[in-house]
């Protein structure tokens, strides 16, 4: 009797490098909260990604996005134009702080907040954008710098897929005051949980160092600027373990090896299911030539809600975890509380229906990628 081959789940966590030595290393070295040797290596790494003049480890990215508002002072009555198809975190953030979301619909091509419909959505109580890098590939930021720069609004870039990727030759999450990244389980480069604040605009690194930590100069103090600390400000506990930041640091010091892989994995794909998605008029990921994937995620846009719910089925059946992703939030019951219309955002509501994620992370192996290629071109026979 033969056997199943085994299953290929959706995601696999990976261990690339350094993680266990440099996790006993933290245990060695008596200081395992937040902000020890392996969280300064990890923000001073991630500012030089960044150019940036400061980055803050964070438990995850919805409490960066949190950390974000709360430095925008976001109150009640503000407003907040965010893509409908993204993850509730990005506009939990703001609506905690009062916030009102706008949601906006999403391109064709991308499934990133279409700049387009942008101006037409700002009005008087605009206060933030929040453009979502969907799957690695980069919003049109110089159309949402330019729009936001003329009406006065700030830009929070949500780079939680998009850690590595640019847009015109320039690193996401640097073309606004401040971008979050998650290390999810489930993202590039990981430690569980976990995710980070950028911060762009110097005038706001004191801040944010005080409200990540519960609102205290404490910072300042461990610096020698203060001789003793205290409260001084809101805020709330966003750091994470240093145990955390040293499997997330020896995660990122293999970031060539993994970003290389991760590409040729996207590129199996794009180009091994190119005649079957063109037979059946199936999307594959749009690559403008203006972005630099960060090779997050690989997806596929059926015809159809009917033939996703198919296509899963029968991926399924042969042991091959593939899943959806996001609904649309305009039309979510929290949503619908806020002002969305169903219907009010077709491409968004439309990606939602019939979008597919196929397996994609460090550790697939060619003949598990091409037993889920085989698969799926077998669908439709």
């Amino acid at each position: 009797m033969t056997s199943s081959p085994e299953p290929i789940p959706f995601n696999r966590p990976t261990l690339v490098g350094a993680e266990r030595e440099y996790m006993a290393d933290a245990i060695a070295r008596h200081h395992i909260s937040g902000d020890g040797h392996y969280s300064r290596q990890c923000h001073a790494l991630l500012e030089q990604l960044h150019s940036a003049p400061r980055a803050l480890l964070t438990t995850n990215c919805t409490h960066a996005l949190e950390l974000a508002a709360l430095l925008l002072d976001i109150a009640p009555g503000d407003e907040i134009i965010l893509p409908s198809f993204t993850f509730v975190s990005t506009v939990n953030a703001f609506v905690l702080r009062g916030a009102r979301p706008v949601f906006a619909d999403v391109r064709e091509d991308t499934l990133n907040l279409d700049e387009r419909l942008l101006e037409s959505l700002i009005t008087p109580r605009t206060r933030a954008i929040v453009p979502v890098h969907y799957a690695g590939i980069a919003c049109e930021m110089d159309a949402i710098v330019d729009i936001a720069g003329r009406h006065g609004v700030a830009i929070v870039e949500d780079n939680a897929h998009g850690l590595l990727g640019g847009y015109r030759g320039r690193p996401l999450g640097t073309f606004s005051a401040m971008s979050t990244l998650s290390f999810h389980e489930t993202k590039n480069f990981t430690c569980g949980e976990g995710g980070a604040l950028v911060i762009n605009d110097p005038a706001l690194v004191a801040r944010a160092e005080i409200l990540r930590e519960k609102g205290t100069n404490r910072s300042q103090f461990f610096r020698g600027q203060v001789d003793k600390y205290t409260w001084v400000d809101v805020g709330s506990s966003y750091l994470p373990s240093d145990l955390l930041a040293a499997m997330l640091l020896a995660q990122l010091e293999q970031r060539d090896a993994v970003q290389a892989k991760r590409r040729a994995i996207f590129e199996r794909y794009y180009h091994a299911l190119g005649p079957w998605s063109d037979a059946l008029g199936v999307r594959r990921p749009a690559l403008p030539p203006q972005c630099q994937p960060a090779y997050h995620l690989f997806f596929l846009i059926m015809p159809s809600l009917e033939m996703r719910t198919a296509l899963l089925e029968h991926l399924r059946a042969r042991g091959i975890g593939a899943v959806f992703h996001y609904l649309a939030l305009n039309s979510s019951p929290m949503g619908r509380r806020f002002g969305g219309v169903v219907g009010g955002c077709p491409v968004a509501e439309a990606a939602s229906d019939r979008l597919i994620r196929l397996p994609f992370f460090y550790e697939l192996s060619e003949a598990q990628q091409e037993r889920v290629i085989d698969a799926v071109t077998s669908f439709g026979d």
